[in-house]
């Protein structure tokens, strides 16, 4: 090849055997054909499962009411029907799902030892009570001692040991678990006075775990406890004339939670906080206000929905790190009674006589079907969201792990109609399933994800990732299209010409 043919060669791009036309062509057709095929992958990896969730049956379930029996059995010659008016107009809103049931009873009542069997074989059968005429006023088990004289009296004390008064906003909400955690809070170690340690394992297994150990049929309690050397408070104690005062508005901003670390685990489980608070020597005595400014002889507090704290001001005598077991004896008892307050157990009306320090059949049983009606509805209420949820949000997920915690809680819901009238213990049970399978299904991750992340959200991504690749490549086809019509075009011109020029040179 002489040189004059490979300037010409290298002159002309066209000549190069990769910039051919229908090299180029190939290349560009390949790539399409590439997009083309993974065009399906990419839409069963993107696509979003979608499953039908049992609508039907939500909505069919939302119209149904539970109703929890109470049966009271009574000596003849008590006027039930007059007692039972009484009853309903007394009984609280909240309470609107209960079926009391008065009927009469031969039992006479039992003495001595025979009473402790008959309340032992008994304790089975719950939502099943009995009153028996008496000038005393107290409780056995599920039997209430009382005089009868007088219904309205009767009816009163009724009411509040079936459907007592329970603050909504004051109880946590329903969990099957909850985490306990106890702390010993120096405002500042430093300034010395302080403590460094504390008995609490003591104080914890003579006050707190009786009361676990009457609520483990419904939640199971992991405990821990810690001790802090530093705690600033977030707002400044009204200066007194003995001391300092904490005003009612400065309770609600107490916990300073910015310095504050009093979770030292990392669990999902709701966590109740018990605080004992020991103020610096510069701050003692701290006390609480009430209303009008005057020291209040209380020395807790109870923050809802999140725990206690109490107040401790050692005496200036005290000697010593370690916090006396004697002080711990007070501070837990109060912990206990907060603690009871914040899981929704009920007190017992003020005329009656308790027998024992633990807590009463009445008081359990009032705080399982507060729990049961809660939780019945609180299924209710989510499922019904749930359905909502999906059919507003057309591109929600919705996974088999989701419409089978739905079909479960529905399951569930059905079964506690089925046992409320059998047992109170198995409808509790049953409700607390529906709750927590319907709770789970509401927030489930694959679900949430689309709150925050919707359609519009996913098309921000893909525009940039898609646009800069299928750009050029959609404009370098269209180039070629637009040549190949030009050559071809061309080429049917020429072919015309010489068509012509054929026909005159013949002629």
């Amino acid at each position: 090849m002489s040189t004059a043919d490979s300037e010409a060669l290298f002159r002309d791009p066209s000549k190069i055997f990769f910039q051919a036309d229908h090299v180029r062509r190939s290349i560009i057709v390949a790539y399409w054909l590439i997009i083309i095929a993974a065009l399906p992958l990419w839409w069963h990896t993107t696509s979003i499962e979608r499953l039908s969730l049992p609508s039907s049956r939500v909505i069919e379930q939302a119209r149904h009411n539970l109703r929890v029996p109470v049966r009271i059995g009574l000596q003849p010659g008590l006027d039930r029907h007059e007692l039972q008016k009484q009853l309903e107009s007394m009984m609280p809103r909240q309470w609107e799902g209960l079926y009391i049931h008065l009927h009469e009873t031969d039992d006479n009542g039992l003495h001595g030892s025979r009473s402790t069997q008959y309340w032992t074989k008994s304790s089975n059968f719950d939502g099943s009570y009995t009153v028996h005429d008496s000038e005393k006023t107290s409780v056995y088990g599920r039997r209430l001692v009382f005089p009868t004289a007088s219904t309205f009296s009767l009816a009163s004390t009724l009411s509040a040991l079936i459907a007592p008064p329970i603050s909504n906003h004051r109880v946590v909400q329903y969990s099957p678990r909850y985490r306990l955690s106890f702390t010993l809070l120096n405002e500042d170690a430093s300034a010395g006075n302080s403590f460094l340690e504390w008995d609490v394992k003591h104080a914890i297994h003579y006050h707190i775990q009786p009361v676990l150990t009457q609520l483990k049929g419904l939640h199971n309690f992991t405990i821990e406890s810690q001790v802090q050397f530093h705690a600033p408070l977030a707002f400044t104690p009204r200066t007194l004339e003995t001391g300092f005062g904490i005003e009612p508005e400065d309770l609600t901003v107490f916990v300073n939670s910015a310095d504050w670390t009093l979770s030292s685990s990392v669990s999902n489980d709701p966590v109740l906080h018990f605080v004992i608070f020991v103020p610096s020597t510069s701050r003692r005595p701290l006390r609480i206000l009430d209303q009008n400014v005057t020291v209040s002889p209380s020395i807790s507090f109870l923050l809802p929905q999140w725990g206690a704290l109490v107040i401790f001001n050692p005496d200036e005598s005290t000697n010593g790190t370690k916090l006396a077991s004697s002080s711990l004896d007070t501070i837990f008892t109060a912990f206990s009674d907060h603690l009871l307050a914040l899981l929704g157990v009920p007190s017992l009306p003020p005329n009656i006589v308790k027998t024992s320090n633990e807590l009463t059949q009445w008081q359990l049983d009032a705080l399982l079907r507060y729990r049961t009606l809660g939780n019945f509805l609180g299924s209710q209420d989510t499922l019904r969201s749930i359905v909502s949820l999906v059919d507003q949000i057309e591109n929600m997920p919705v996974g088999q792990d989701v419409r089978g915690d739905v079909q479960g809680a529905l399951s569930a819901l059905e079964e506690t109609f089925k046992v409320s009238k059998e047992s109170l213990i198995d409808t509790f049970r049953f409700s607390a399933r529906a709750l927590t399978l319907s709770s789970r299904a509401f927030f489930n991750p694959g679900m949430l994800a689309m709150l925050y992340f919707p359609a519009e959200h996913k098309y921000a991504v893909y525009t940039p990732l898609f646009a800069s690749t299928v750009i050029p490549v959609l404009v370098a086809a269209l180039r070629e299209i637009a040549a190949w019509r030009r050559q071809r075009k061309a080429a049917t011109s020429e072919g015309e010409q010489s068509y012509i020029l054929a026909s005159r040179q013949t002629k």
